[in-house]
């Protein structure tokens, strides 16, 4: 808890059960007051040590349903439980739960509403073994998508993200992806709608445990950033209507 707003940790997971306790241990509690887990349709038993090992809410999804669709069961279950600043971390110990301080104040303090941990900012991101054609991807990306979508990010494709209660209610993130483009397209959302992003340095660690997706995946992903930020582009300039930029209860 944090000034009377409900911390709520997020875990979208797959196959996390070689780092998952490793990054349970590091949550700030009791500034965090309950955590979330989705297993995405796992092979290996990371939904049995998550109950294991104590996190209050488990989701299960029996058939694999991808990165976003696995964020849209975390956010939609983080509403409901009154989560008012809600932090989603990956199980993989790629992120240090050890910024969730650093995220829980800036949205506290209603400095930000949506908080990044940004491996580029600094040198986090090679240091941290990131390979270099996707650092080289990433700065290219980001660079497309700052020039197309009129904003100033270090970097898009973080997946350590905080995010106020007011946000989650407005954008509609449930008509997104459910691939791994549906982190753009949640950043697209929030930009257009108008809320401001901070960010903040975050160290990286890359290792066999850790999830990262291959090449061929890499190449489809870029594709549907480089979508996305059409769609932002058309959008506001008045050439698009996207039904994902209506936000919710918004039929207009």
């Amino acid at each position: 808890m944090y000034k009377n707003k409900k911390v709520i940790a997020v875990l979208p997971a797959y196959n996390a059960a070689l780092t998952l306790e490793k990054t349970f241990r590091e949550i700030p509690f009791p500034l965090v007051d309950e955590v979330i887990l989705c297993d995405d349709a796992s092979k290996d038993d990371t939904a049995a040590l998550a109950r294991k090992m104590g996190i209050q809410h488990v989701i299960v999804h029996e058939q694999n349903k991808g990165y976003g669709g696995n964020q849209k069961s975390l956010y939609n279950k983080a509403l409901e439980l009154g989560g008012d600043i809600v932090i989603m971390l990956h199980p993989d110990y790629q992120y240090t739960p050890k910024l969730i301080p650093s995220f829980v104040n800036i949205i506290g303090e209603g400095l930000y509403p949506v908080v990044l941990g940004s491996r580029i900012l600094g040198k986090g991101a090679l240091k941290g073994g990131m390979p270099l054609y996707k650092y080289f991807a990433n700065r290219f990306l980001t660079l497309f998508q700052n020039l197309l979508i009129d904003y100033k990010l270090s970097e898009y494709h973080t997946g350590y993200r905080a995010f106020s209660r007011e946000v989650l209610l407005a954008i509609n993130f449930n008509e997104n992806s459910d691939d791994f483009v549906f982190d753009n397209e949640m950043l697209s959302q929030i930009v257009y709608a108008g809320f401001d992003i901070g960010e903040v340095t975050c160290p990286t660690k890359y290792f066999e445990e850790a999830s990262s997706i291959n090449f061929r995946r890499s190449l489809k992903y870029g594709r549907g950033v480089m979508r996305v930020s059409f769609c932002h582009f058309l959008q506001r300039i008045g050439l698009g209507n996207f039904s994902m930029y209506r936000r919710k209860g918004n039929a207009g």
